[in-house]
C-alpha cells in the first residue's frame, strides 16, 4: 500500500498531462475533432527525490534491513530533510535515521568543512554551469543557423553545464547537512573520467543509480539468470530511469539509447582513448537530454555530423569562453587531485572563503538559471 500510494502521487503530479497528451494523440487518429484536456497540475518541487527516499525506507523496513522508525517526526524529517530534498542525493535509511537520533554537538571543523563544500557547490553553480549555459543556450536555439563545430561544441559544454549545475546543488546541500552534523552519501564521483557507460553511471547521480540497482535490477534477477535476462533488466532500468527524469519521450529515448549502449558495452575498456570516446558518446545523448522534442534532437545532432559552416556566434565572446575553459580545466584537476573540503587553520578557511565569495560574486552569472534538476 506503501509503494502504490507513493508511485501513484508520483504518477499523477508528474505524469497524467503525458499519458493524457499520448492518449489524445490516439484519440485524434480516431476522431479529428476530438482532444484530451489538459490537466492544471502544478508539479510539487523535488517530487521524484523525496518520492524515492520515502520508498526507500518501505522496502529496507520490508526487507528486515532496517528497524521501524517509532518517531513520525524524525520520520517525516528523514523523508524532507531539506539540504537534500530537491534535487538528491536519495538518501537510504540506515545512513541518516541514525544521525537524526543522535546528539550532534557543535562542531566547527565540520562547519568549515561544509561552509567550504558550500561555496565549491556555488562556485560550480554560477561561475561554470551558468556562464557556459549562455553558450549551450545559444547553440539550441540557433541550431539551424550554426556550423557543426560550434554544434558540437555547445553539446560538449552541455555535458559540463548539467553536471556542474547538478554536482553543485548536490555539493552544497551536502555541505549544509555537514555543517549541522549530518553526514550524506556523495552522490558524484568523476564521472567523465570512466572508460565505459557502466562505470560512467557508477560514477553519475550515484543515489539514483544504486536505487535502481538495488530495488528494480536484482530483484528483476540481475545478471543471475543469464545475458539475455541481463540486458532485458538492464533496459528495464534505464527506460524507468529515463521517464524518472521527465514526463517527455525524449528522456525515454534518451535512457533507451543508454540502456542499449550499457548492456552491449564490453566492461572491461581502460585507458585514455576509452575515456574520450565515452565521454563523447555521453555528451551526444545529452542533446535527447536536453531538447524539447526528438525532432530537435535529431535535427542537432544531423546538424554535427552533417559537417557544414554557418554563423560563428558563440552565445559568449573569445574572453568569456577562453575563461570559461579555463575553469572547466581548473575545477576537473581540482577534482581529480583534492576530493576533500576539510581547511586546515582558521587563518587557511578565511582566506579560501574570501576568494571563493570574491571569485563567486565577479565571475558569477546571476539571472536567476534555476537548478537544472529541480524540474525532476
Amino acid at each position: 500500500m506503501s509503494i502504490v500510494a507513493n508511485v501513484g502521487i508520483l504518477a499523477f503530479f508528474k505524469y497524467a498531462n503525458f499519458l493524457l497528451r499520448n492518449l489524445g494523440l490516439l484519440v485524434h487518429l480516431w476522431r479529428p475533432t476530438a482532444h484530451m484536456p489538459a490537466l492544471d497540475i502544478i508539479l510539487p518541487i523535488g517530487l521524484s527525490f523525496h518520492t524515492f527516499q520515502a520508498m526507500s525506507y518501505t522496502i529496507e523496513v520490508y526487507r528486515g534491513k532496517h528497524p521501524p522508525e517509532r518517531d513520525f517526526i524524525v520520520y517525516a524529517l528523514y523523508v524532507m530533510f531539506y539540504p537534500q530534498l530537491v534535487a538528491g542525493p536519495i538518501e537510504r535509511p540506515q545512513n541518516v535515521l541514525p544521525q537524526l537520533h543522535r546528539y550532534q554537538p557543535y562542531d566547527w571543523n565540520q562547519v568549515k568543512e561544509g561552509l567550504a563544500r558550500m561555496l565549491w557547490g556555488f562556485f560550480k553553480k554560477v561561475v561554470i554551469a551558468d556562464r557556459i549555459a549562455l553558450a549551450v543556450d545559444y547553440s539550441f536555439s540557433h541550431t539551424a543557423t550554426q556550423s557543426s563545430l560550434h554544434l558540437f561544441v555547445g553539446a560538449v559544454l552541455y555535458s559540463f553545464q548539467i553536471y556542474c549545475d547538478f554536482s553543485g546543488y548536490c555539493d552544497i546541500g551536502i555541505g549544509a547537512a555537514r555543517v549541522m552534523g549530518i553526514r550524506l552519501m556523495e552522490n558524484f564521483n568523476e564521472p567523465y573520467g570512466a572508460p565505459n557507460l557502466v562505470q560512467f553511471w557508477s560514477r553519475w547521480h550515484i543515489s539514483l543509480s544504486s536505487w535502481f540497482r538495488d530495488y528494480v535490477y536484482i530483484p528483476l534477477g540481475g545478471n543471475r539468470r543469464g545475458e539475455v535476462c541481463r540486458k532485458r533488466n538492464v533496459m528495464v532500468v534505464f527506460l524507468l530511469s529515463g521517464l524518472w527524469h521527465g514526463a517527455n519521450w525524449t528522456f525515454v529515448l534518451w535512457g533507451g539509447l543508454h540502456g542499449v549502449l550499457t548492456a552491449f558495452t564490453p566492461r572491461k575498456l581502460r585507458g585514455g582513448l576509452f575515456v574520450c570516446l565515452n565521454f563523447l558518446l555521453v555528451s551526444l545523448l545529452w542533446v535527447f537530454f536536453r531538447s524539447p522534442g526528438i525532432g530537435t534532437a535529431l535535427r542537432y545532432l544531423e546538424g554535427i555530423f552533417c559537417f557544414r559552416g554557418g554563423s560563428s556566434g558563440w552565445g559568449l565572446n573569445g574572453t568569456e569562453m577562453v575563461v570559461s575553459l579555463c575553469l572547466i580545466a581548473v575545477m576537473l584537476l581540482r577534482e581529480h587531485c583534492w576530493k576533500g573540503h576539510l581547511i586546515g587553520s582558521n587563518g587557511k578557511f578565511a582566506c579560501y572563503v574570501g576568494v571563493m565569495a570574491v571569485v563567486c560574486y565577479f565571475l558569477g552569472v546571476f539571472n536567476e538559471n534555476q537548478f537544472i534538476y529541480f524540474q525532476f
